[in-house]
């Protein structure tokens, strides 16, 4: 995969695999001793239905991604479901 610096992504709108466009992203964790990054923080769109999601949702109501659920980045950070 390509290196992608994180400032770029900030914002950026989230898919996924299916087509459903979730939010944007918000921030991204990481364990800070391993160094390992754990899940996408994104910042759901109003229209988005909250029962037809598989993510966790934070305490903020962002969803969790989890980082190994993504597929690709470019236009859209596309994630699988």
């Amino acid at each position: 995969m390509v290196d992608i610096l994180a400032e770029n992504l900030s914002g950026k709108a989230v898919m996924s695999s299916d087509g459903t466009e979730l939010g944007d992203l918000y921030n991204i964790t990481m364990n800070l001793e391993s160094g390992e990054l754990n899940h996408l923080l994104v910042s759901p769109h109003e229209q988005l239905r909250h029962e037809r999601v598989d993510f966790e949702f934070d305490e903020m109501g962002r969803l969790r991604v989890p980082v190994a659920n993504v597929q690709a980045v470019k236009d859209y950070i596309v994630v699988a479901r």
